[in-house]
């Protein structure tokens, strides 16, 4: 088990409440001697620098810590990727609008973005400069972040508050390289984003690393992004805010992890909302809590515990009935779990927790495998999905069974807030954790993650083919808010959907985008289509389940 803490200025009372009401025996840290800023402190200075230095395994010894399995927060942001790619993103900042799609899809946290008013940002690029060995370069690369846009300029202008220039920024610490930011970019309409090679020497002699991470430095010595600058009705904003980034990046995730995106939103949208000190997490084993918990490196800066595959929900449920008998009901608790944990093996502790009514979220990771065992289909994943326990033979062609609708059975379950959504619509996804957050009992947010390895997709893809998996009703789109009315149309809401009264969306071209066509995107589909690009029965019949269930969702809509 997996249990992470946070630091004084980030949540102590969370720690004392979610990890520490224990009394004092053997093998246990009393509450009241055991002082969380000084524990953090010397974890940092002596576990850490000691696998930095690469010398963990010889000289640390086995502490009460290891004993607890206990890690620091946010200890993962000093982990450095910069080696893995030769590639990093690189910034046109005159092609820039400010939309701030990059920042969210960010698996990473590896994406920074701010807006500074123009006078004090020339001042602060000066002091900045001036502390370094090349005050001229500095200030020139410096500036090269930034941009006039309508967006954080313009509009603010017309409110007679001073324009701000806008500015982003490439950690390459963190950054992995996927690229998704240049496809999230793209697909915005835009060009603000190439992927650029990494050089020992550019034009003005220094190395492309060194340069990106002076800039980044720079970043960090500017201020938050002053709050008239923020627009509360465009969501991607959250990331411009002071607490959005309690996934600090370092993980070990995939590179271009559609999990680490959602998660990232997710805590953005809560922490941004309710403050650095609002959220727990019981996250179920899965990719998230492996990428999340290499030892000692640790993304989370809110306190997380790990429980077993399946009981996350109860474990949180004792969590919950505690912080509430201390007198912490506003407190935002969420389980984290994937398709094993909430699909399968875990449904029935998810189902307990919804029939509790206790004020618990959850986010269900939606990968429809099992990817971190190796690739098994789950009840999540589409028929004829192909997977290395479900392959395609001669006798079974991938998996056979249809795929369970876990949201419509949790909406089934009558007074919970239920939601499906994907990364690729960003203010639908934020909308509905915002909403789940504020709503008083069990929500439960289903979110499409893409995995690379067992979708059969590239790095830089997961943005995409959350979009088309979402105009091809392989994944619709809904929120259900019992606060709405009594009917099931009242309370169930398709937006963010496309053609929501009809069967299927279409292409640019005129063309139908159906369940068939999405699939010929992916990998895990591939022996489903022969020489000539023919379907095979078996995704004809997966094509007419999506349709199907989109219909039934049409029905509790209303629209049918």
């Amino acid at each position: 088990m997996t249990e992470t803490i946070a630091t004084e200025k980030n949540g102590k009372g969370h720690l004392e409440g979610l990890l520490y009401n224990l009394p004092a025996g053997p093998g246990r840290i009393a509450p009241q001697t055991f002082d969380v800023a000084t524990y953090v402190e010397d974890f940092n200075q002596t576990v850490i620098e000691a696998y930095r230095r690469g010398i963990a395994d010889v000289e640390l010894p086995a502490d009460m810590g290891v004993g607890r399995s206990l890690i620091g927060p946010g200890t993962a942001g000093t982990r450095d990727f910069s080696n893995l790619s030769p590639l990093i993103p690189h910034f046109v900042a005159d092609q820039c609008v400010g939309c701030m799609a990059c920042v969210s899809a960010c698996p990473d946290s590896a994406i920074f973005a701010t807006a500074q008013p123009k006078a004090s940002l020339a001042g602060a690029i000066d002091r900045f400069a001036a502390s370094q060995p090349n005050p001229a370069l500095a200030a020139e690369t410096a500036k090269q972040h930034f941009v006039h846009t309508t967006k954080y300029a313009d509009v603010p202008a017309r409110r007679g508050i001073e324009p701000a220039d806008f500015g982003l920024f490439i950690d390459p610490s963190h950054c992995k390289g996927c690229a998704e930011c240049v496809d999230v970019c793209v697909a915005q309409g835009h060009n603000a984003l190439v992927m650029a090679d990494k050089a020992d020497a550019e034009p003005s002699g220094e190395c492309t690393l060194d340069r990106y991470r002076r800039d980044v430095a720079f970043y960090k010595s500017l201020p938050t992004t002053p709050a008239p600058y923020r627009n509360e009705k465009a969501l991607a904003d959250i990331m411009l805010g002071e607490h959005a980034f309690g996934f600090v990046g370092g993980g070990g995730s995939c590179s271009g992890c559609g999990e680490g995106t959602v998660v990232r939103m997710v805590m953005a949208a809560t922490l941004q909302v309710h403050g650095p000190e609002s959220m727990g997490i019981v996250a179920e084993t899965g990719c998230n809590t492996v990428f999340a918990s290499t030892y000692p490196y640790n993304p989370f800066t809110v306190p997380w515990t790990n429980s077993l595959f399946e009981n996350g929900p109860a474990d949180a449920l004792g969590i919950r009935m505690r912080w509430d008998q201390a007198g912490h009901a506003d407190r935002r608790l969420w389980v984290f779990g994937g398709d094993g944990a909430m699909y399968d093996i875990g449904f029935q502790s998810l189902s307990r927790l919804v029939a509790s009514g206790r004020d618990i979220k959850v986010l269900v990771l939606d990968t429809g495998a099992y990817s971190n065992t190796g690739g098994q289909t789950s009840t999540a994943s589409f028929t004829a999905q192909v997977a290395k326990l479900s392959a395609y033979g001669k006798a079974e062609h991938g998996k056979q069974e249809r795929r369970k609708e876990l949201g419509r059975i949790m909406v089934a379950h009558g007074e919970a807030y239920v939601a499906q959504v994907a990364a690729c619509n960003l203010s639908h996804l934020y909308k509905a954790v915002i909403e789940a957050n504020a709503y008083p009992g069990p929500a439960v947010v289903i979110a499409y993650t893409p995995c690379m390895p067992e979708h059969g997709i590239a790095d830089d893809a997961a943005n995409r083919q959350a979009r088309l998996a979402v105009e091809s009703r392989a994944f619709p789109l809904f929120t259900y808010d019992p606060r709405r009315g009594d009917s099931l149309a009242e309370r169930l809401s398709l937006q963010g959907n496309p053609a929501v009264k009809e069967d299927w969306s279409k292409s640019p071209d005129g063309s139908t985008f159906d369940f068939i066509s999405f699939a010929r995107t992916e990998g895990r589909f591939r022996q489903h289509f022969d020489k000539e690009g023919n379907p095979s029965h078996e995704l004809q019949a997966s094509q007419g389940d999506r349709l199907h269930n989109w219909r039934i969702l049409q029905e509790m809509a209303g629209i049918r």
